[in-house]
């Protein structure tokens, strides 16, 4: 009876699971804010390629 009683008390796997959870949140931040990033690093090269290969006087470029 005292092994199942210590079981239940044992809460160390717990700190696992939620480290684990913690993990996983802070994981998925990180890959959305990459993809984000990606996308808008891709639409300011292409920009960039754009200006420089248009002439002079075209639009949108500085």
């Amino acid at each position: 009876m005292t092994t199942i009683k210590n079981l239940l008390i044992d809460t160390s796997g717990a700190s696992a699971a939620e480290y684990a959870l913690i993990l996983a949140i802070v994981g998925t931040g990180i890959a959305v804010a990459a993809f984000t990033l990606g996308g808008s690093i891709s639409n300011a090269m292409t920009k960039a390629s754009n200006c420089i290969n248009a002439a002079p006087s075209a639009t949108g470029c500085p």
